[in-house]
């Protein structure tokens, strides 16, 4: 009985039963237009790698922080002035990315190798502390920022201003 259900069997019929190896499918022709040799120039052609991609993946990574730089001046103004949770969790982000990028800049440019990985790690570094300091710039715009003595000392009267201006109109 088995046998004549393996015999009524089609080609195209598949047989999940047996082991890996035992399906035969070693002895199968290759597909037409298949050659098995471009395998093996696509495997040298990655080992070898192209140093002009190299360069140019590295020069996208060094920028990247400055291509963040409008989006973060956006959400700045977005942001506003006033002191909520959600303009706080704003400029909180936008000064812990930089710092923590900052300090996985060795981790950033590992499968950079060569003499320029230098100058694009120095442009990496600087596009991180523009932004850090874009962060501080806000938070110091919000009055987050202690910069007088009397945010640090009770006893110390805060600064009083001698001057107020507005745009457009006389203050009285």
């Amino acid at each position: 009985m088995a046998n004549r259900t393996i015999a009524n069997r089609r080609k195209w019929a598949l047989d999940f039963a047996g082991r890996r190896g035992e399906r035969g499918t070693e002895n199968l022709p290759s597909p037409p237009g298949y050659m098995s040799s471009i395998n093996q120039v696509h495997a040298e052609a990655n080992r070898q790698g192209d140093p002009n991609l190299v360069i140019k993946k590295a020069w996208d990574t060094a920028i990247g922080p400055l291509k963040a730089v409008p989006m973060n001046l956006f959400l700045m103004f977005m942001a506003g002035n006033s002191i909520s949770i959600f303009p706080i969790m704003m400029v909180g982000m936008m000064l812990l990315r930089p710092i923590k990028a900052l300090w996985a800049t060795n981790a950033t440019f590992k499968t950079i190798e060569g003499t320029h990985a230098t100058l694009q790690k120095l442009v990496y570094l600087l596009g991180n502390l523009v932004n850090v300091g874009l962060a501080l710039y806000k938070c110091h715009s919000m009055g987050v920022l202690p910069t007088h003595a009397s945010d640090w000392l009770a006893f110390q009267e805060p600064a009083i201003q001698m001057e107020f201006s507005h745009g457009g109109m006389t203050l009285v």
